[in-house]
């Protein structure tokens, strides 16, 4: 009877431990939470356009050192700095007198050769002395004409005057100065600014890049067909009118690795002037290109990543290469390809074969925020 009670026992333990068995095992497949949904969408391709910036030095197109011819002390000055002037126009005059003085005397000198030779020209004549002494005196003439012709030119010198039209930079020099010929730094500088040059530089793949954008069989037809150029101001806006590349250096600064370029820009309203500043912005297009959002990727050991929604709803990181930047955008080499599915937000919180539930969104939502910046 003992050995019947204890059997009923053990039965009945087993059967409650079975029970309890699969009671958990049913509580935790119930508790199992679903697939968590992340946003995904189909890539597409897009003709964008980006922009590069270059920090830029604005010239006039011609810059005239304006300098003395002769030494002298500044007497008035004409002018002043930012005034616009005609070529010709006076802008200095040296103080004449000590010139006038010499001009005097070199003048005398003249009259007292031409005399000697009037004297002579009889005596020769008659024969009463060598005509060796007349071609002396006409000799002696010839340089007192010399001399007196180079003191009225110094005389001439001392009104100095623009050599172009433009505008007057600053003035180096005030009444009471004492300049010459050999100063290193000029009186002023005459700048033309009715078209300026802006100066600014490529690295040496920057600037391949750019000639290999352009149509053309040599550099002087690449440089006629390269894009139009924008100018940002100093101030932030953009310059109304549009500059166009006229040439470069020729070979790159082995100092500097870089080359530099001149562009061109109308000024009709005198906007610029010599010595402004300014960023050139040319743009790139990129036509028919695969395009991802910025948000949808990630970094990983210099890597650009992200994930591709593949079979049965899981995702598998992909490493991307980047051809350009358009605003928020990366333009894409390889890595994916128009009609892949990637995600487009929330990459942080993904692993490498992750199941999720894919939540499908437009790729013009997705890309929102530089949609103005497509063509249609």
């Amino acid at each position: 009877m003992k050995n019947n009670k204890l059997y009923t026992a053990l039965v009945l333990s087993l059967f409650l431990v079975i029970v309890s068995c699969g009671n958990s095992d049913q509580n935790q497949a119930a508790a199992a939470p679903p697939p968590a949904p992340f946003p995904v969408s189909q890539l597409e391709t897009k003709t964008v356009t980006g922009y590069q910036d270059y920090p830029a030095t604005i010239e006039g197109i011609v810059n005239s050192d304006v300098r003395a011819k002769t030494s002298g002390y500044i007497e008035k000055v004409f002018v002043d700095e930012g005034q616009k002037v005609r070529k010709g126009q006076a802008l200095f005059k040296l103080e004449t007198q000590s010139l006038s003085q010499d001009a005097g005397a070199a003048k005398a000198r003249v009259n007292v050769a031409q005399v000697e030779v009037d004297k002579l020209i009889p005596l020769v004549e008659k024969n009463i002395i060598s005509p060796v002494q007349l071609e002396t005196a006409k000799a002696n003439l010839a340089q007192a004409k010399a001399n007196y012709s180079s003191v009225t030119a110094n005389i001439g010198y001392a009104t100095i005057k623009s050599p172009i039209d433009g505008y007057v930079g600053a003035i180096n020099f005030r009444e009471g100065a004492l300049i010459s010929p050999n100063d290193a730094t000029p009186l002023t500088t005459v700048s033309e600014i009715d078209q300026v040059y802006a100066f600014f530089s490529f690295n040496e793949a920057q600037y391949i890049d750019h000639l290999q954008r352009s149509e053309g069989q040599n550099k002087a037809e690449r440089i006629k067909n390269s894009p139009d150029l924008s100018l940002v101001l100093a101030n932030g806006k953009m310059y109304s009118e549009k500059g166009r590349i006229q040439t470069s250096t020729g070979q790159i600064n082995q100092s500097t690795g870089t080359i530099q370029i001149r562009a061109a820009f109308n000024n009709p309203n005198e906007i610029l002037t010599n010595g402004n500043s300014g960023k050139i912005r040319i743009p790139t297009e990129y036509k028919d290109a695969v395009v991802v959002p910025q948000s949808a990727t990630f970094e990983q050991q210099g890597n650009i990543m992200i994930y591709k929604l593949v079979a049965d709803n899981k995702v598998a990181t992909s490493i991307l290469k980047v051809k350009g930047t358009v605003d928020n955008l990366y333009v894409v080499e390889s890595g994916v390809k128009a009609n892949d599915k990637i995600v487009v937000s929330g990459v942080g919180k993904l692993r490498n074969g992750m199941v999720i539930s894919p939540q499908n969104t437009s790729f013009e939502d997705a890309i929102k925020p530089v949609a103005t910046l497509f063509r249609n």
